[in-house]
């Protein structure tokens, strides 16, 4: 009922409002019209019109403003034979011929006025409807991370106890069915932390916690955490530095967490797509004043035209590489060393295979 009241009270006061405008603006008209037609032609009152166009627009129609404005100007040079015929110079012509051109002008201005304003509140009511949408979003990032995360996390756990054997003797059959279910779960889970982290990083940036760090030892320690997924996959992981191939410091200002995020997400890609006894190889590069990485693998290729795409959000190509993916783990490695002020790319491999590198500023620690 409160509701009713209020919308009936606020059209009360349009309806006030535009009875006031259009008293104001019949008054005008009337004042006007007595100057213009009860003096000589010499004496020029048609550039009071532009307060009607003015008042008439925002209240009606295009199509009112278009008729409102010619009357105007049918008025002003009306005046020249109305109500009397009087001889008139060519210099009271021109001031009339300014004053319709006035008129026409304001009309216009009037137009491309209220345009503007429609254009504006149109954009305002978009920033309301994004605001709606980060709100849902907020409270779906957070129903997400409740309701999916805690679950999950209580389910690998329960699963790691059965694997113990705290609920019984395990078959060795049931011991891999049980690995894979954990596989499963933590596979899903990374899923939704990629999620949270992308989304996060849209909204609030993403903050870095830099100081000097050696890709050659978080790319080992990546490595030794993917050995499991290697070894499933019968993929063969190399690391190697450069020409001398012995082991060399590869030093960055970074965040050390976030770039073994970039080092997973890239070799869990490499190695989820390398056919069975292929091998997956780091490559690490100096070049002058950056650290190179380099990741490649022997499985199939990107085409020409999703290669400028492959780190948009949520891309899905149509070549068999990007079938297994979700879309989020190339975006949120892209985001990452975007951060770093780094560049990341990929290319493919001929005859076969792909590979993906970035690149970022050399630092050196101090001693």
């Amino acid at each position: 009922m409160a509701i009713k009241f209020s919308t009936l009270k606020e059209k009360l006061l349009k309806s006030n409002q535009r009875f006031n405008t259009n008293w104001l603006m019949a008054g005008l008209l009337a004042i006007v019209l007595g100057l213009e037609f009860s003096t000589p032609p010499a004496y020029v009152f048609g550039y009071f019109y532009t307060g009607a166009i003015l008042l008439v627009h925002p209240r009606r129609s295009k199509s009112a403003t278009v008729r409102v404005t010619l009357a105007a100007c049918g008025l002003t040079l009306l005046n020249l034979v109305f109500p009397v015929l009087e001889a008139f110079d060519s210099a009271t012509l021109a001031n009339r011929l300014i004053a319709v051109l006035a008129l026409v002008v304001t009309g216009w201005l009037s137009e491309r006025n209220q345009q503007y304003e429609e254009a504006l509140a149109r954009q305002q009511a978009q920033l309301q409807a994004q605001a709606q949408l980060a709100s849902l979003r907020e409270d779906f990032v957070s129903t997400l991370s409740h309701d999916l995360k805690t679950p999950l996390l209580g389910a690998i756990e329960t699963i790691k106890s059965f694997q113990q054997q705290q609920f019984g003797a395990v078959t060795p059959a049931q011991q891999k069915v049980l690995e894979m279910m954990v596989r499963s779960h933590r596979t899903t889970l990374q899923l939704v932390e990629t999620l949270l982290d992308v989304y996060h990083n849209d909204t609030e940036g993403l903050q870095l916690r830099r100081s000097p760090v050696n890709l050659v030892a978080i790319a080992e320690e990546v490595i030794a955490t993917l050995i499991d997924l290697a070894a499933t996959r019968q993929v063969y992981i190399r690391l190697s530095y450069g020409e001398s191939d012995f082991r060399r410091s590869f030093w960055v200002n970074g965040d050390a967490l976030q770039l073994q995020r970039v080092f997973a997400n890239l070799l869990t890609n490499s190695i989820n797509h390398s056919p069975r006894g292929s091998k997956v190889e780091v490559a690490m590069q100096s070049q002058s004043a950056y650290q190179v990485v380099k990741i490649t693998d022997d499985g199939p290729g990107m085409s020409a035209d999703e290669l400028p795409h492959l780190f948009e959000r949520f891309y899905q190509g149509h070549s068999n590489r990007h079938a297994k993916g979700s879309g989020l783990g190339l975006y949120l490695t892209r985001q990452i060393i975007t951060a770093h002020d780094g560049t990341i790319w990929a290319e493919n491999r001929l005859p076969h295979g792909a590979m993906f590198g970035f690149k970022l500023a050399a630092c050196f620690p101090k001693s």
